[in-house]
């Protein structure tokens, strides 16, 4: 492989492993915010101790998952300045602001209250240790808003001009809410949602079936499960809009996810095939008529642009075609299972979680990191479906990368390879242990004050 391809490889790599922590942090720390308001306003009751317990466990999963997303995040940054130093040079002007934002408002913000959510229980008020839970997750979105606005950027620019090869900002207000951010920050907040959704339930099956669940694991349990059944519609929905707007802006990309090989009226949706990019056919396809002009553009009879209107200019197919149905294909395991889970909560209210039917937890337990799989295949198919841009239509990926001898690359993504897999086992290892070995908090006592000193002559 080429330099461009192993550079291309290695921010793969490293951007993989990276969002995995960050997509379960955004949405956890506010499931955090819900267990220490229930305890709250239960205190006093015997609910509130259960409440306590969500709480103190999944604080301690938030602060190893916060730790690797803080860690990988500086690893890939280093990726724009080693291996592609043409986007600096050409999209620093509006690239380097965004991040310089998102530096100083959300990584500020997390770092000054983190210390008192994760340390403060006990030494301060529990008023004041609810607000640095709040401001840890105001961060987290944040963090994601600035992020997710420089990447819809990338994909739809506006507010800029180009003089002598540099990207400019002209409007910051259309660069930030540039046409497609609105869709992607909802799509990753949802996706967020349910993976941290599904995460929480699938530990705390494990639990049940391991018998070390305390009345924090069933707390969290129904909480999560009901979370995920409620997210996973509006996830589909905001799919749909995102689509919409894609159609608009990037009608390649969604030829390719649909492997529509020529324009056409009408087109059918593909449901399975096998991409033959070569030919320019998508063979053993099962089709419905017409259904991709109905989903797409909510007309059975609408024209849809086939990547014959794109020469040179269209993503591989095959890689987003697959992409786009692996996410698919999980989302809609997601709705059934959130539904199989929220109808077996709504039949046994009142009634403990430990009695759930034991295919449901085995398949909780199943489904535990199947948010990183949706995850993984829809930002694939974002960032493959943009090639061979870097700046949508403007900037190619090729012209961007740094001439790197192959060999040097291919040993430094070996590295990262290696040391990503560890450290991937290493965190799915200690999360099983915590939940095997759950304990429970110690009383928050705070020390007495002081008493004043009667001093005598």
């Amino acid at each position: 492989m080429d330099t461009f391809m192993l550079a291309r490889l290695q921010f793969a790599a490293n951007i993989s492993f990276h969002i995995l922590f960050p997509t379960i942090t955004i949405a956890l720390c506010w499931f955090l915010v819900f267990f220490h308001l229930r305890h709250s306003a239960t205190r006093g009751t015997p609910q509130a101790a259960g409440w306590e317990q969500a709480y103190y466990f999944w604080t301690k999963v938030f602060a190893l998952t916060f730790a690797l997303g803080v860690v990988s995040g500086i690893t890939m940054s280093f990726q724009f300045g080693t291996n592609w130093p043409g986007y600096m040079e050409r999209a620093g002007n509006i690239a380097g602001p965004l991040l310089g934002y998102e530096v100083l408002t959300a990584f500020f913000l997390e770092a000054t209250f983190l210390g008192i959510m994760l340390f403060g229980r006990g030494r301060v008020s529990e008023r004041v240790h609810l607000v640095a839970t709040l401001m840890v997750a105001l961060g987290t979105t944040l963090s994601a808003f600035w992020i997710l606005s420089l990447n819809s950027w990338m994909q739809t620019p506006a507010g800029y001009e180009i003089i002598d090869g540099q990207f400019h900002a002209v409007d910051w207000w259309a660069i930030v809410f540039n046409p497609s951010f609105p869709y992607r920050l909802g799509h990753k907040l949802l996706a967020s949602a349910l993976t941290a959704g599904f995460l929480i339930a699938g530990v705390s099956a494990w639990q049940l079936l391991k018998g070390t669940a305390t009345e924090g694991t069933r707390k969290a349990l129904r909480t999560a499960v009901t979370a995920v059944a409620v997210v996973i519609p509006l996830q589909i929905f905001m799919g749909d809009l995102h689509g919409l707007n894609t159609l608009e802006h990037q009608p390649a990309k969604i030829a390719a996810i649909e492997g529509i090989w020529h324009t056409e009226r009408g087109a059918p949706l593909t449901l399975f095939g096998l991409p033959n990019e070569k030919e320019g056919r998508t063979d053993y396809a099962l089709q419905i008529p017409k259904a991709a002009s109905l989903v797409l553009a909510h007309d059975a009879n609408a024209e849809l642009k086939g990547l014959n209107e794109f020469p040179g200019a269209h993503p591989p197919v095959a890689p987003v075609f697959w992409g786009f149905r692996v996410m698919v294909g999980m989302g809609m395991l997601m709705l059934a299972v959130a539904w199989w889970g929220a109808f077996t909560l709504y039949r046994r209210r009142g009634r403990d979680a430990s009695t759930w039917p034991r295919p449901l937890l085995w398949t909780l337990v199943g489904m535990t990191f199947s948010g990183w799989v949706a995850t993984l295949a829809g930002w694939y198919v974002t960032e493959i479906g943009r090639q061979p841009y870097l700046v949508y239509g403007l900037l190619k990926t090729a012209d961007a990368v740094a001439p790197h001898p192959p060999a040097m690359l291919m040993g430094t993504l070996v590295a990262y390879l290696t040391v990503y897999v560890l450290l991937l086992a290493a965190y799915i290892g200690v999360i099983k242990y915590m939940a095997e070995h759950s304990t429970m908090p110690t009383p928050a006592v705070r020390p007495p004050a002081p008493q004043p000193q009667i001093q005598t002559l």
